[in-house]
């Protein structure tokens, strides 16, 4: 049995060089705090939060749009209220009408 292949001494230094570089991916690739899977994962959580920002961006821009229209037009106040709430005013009799 020869005993050169156990021994690390007597490896070539391009195998222990390949050897260190294979070492080397592995611990940054995977095993590292800020390791390439990690990173990449952070990148893609951080992107969908920049999509979620500019979709919640929007709907406040449009809830504020509302909040104008329903400001500037008393009658848009109280077609809402009437609709969807079942407001009415005193001496009014509201029929509602089921659909089948």
């Amino acid at each position: 049995m020869n005993l050169r292949y156990f021994n690390p001494l007597q490896w070539r230094r391009s195998l222990l060089a390949g050897l260190l570089l294979v070492l080397l991916g592995i611990w940054f690739g995977f095993i590292d705090t800020y390791s390439l899977k990690t990173r990449v994962q952070l990148h893609q959580e951080k992107n969908e939060l920049i999509r979620e920002t500019e979709r919640l961006r929007q709907e406040t821009l449009d809830y504020e749009q509302k909040l104008e229209d329903l400001s500037s037009s008393p009658g848009l106040l109280e077609q809402i209220a009437r609709e969807d709430y079942g407001m009415r005013k005193p001496g009014e009799t509201i029929y509602r009408i089921k659909d089948k």
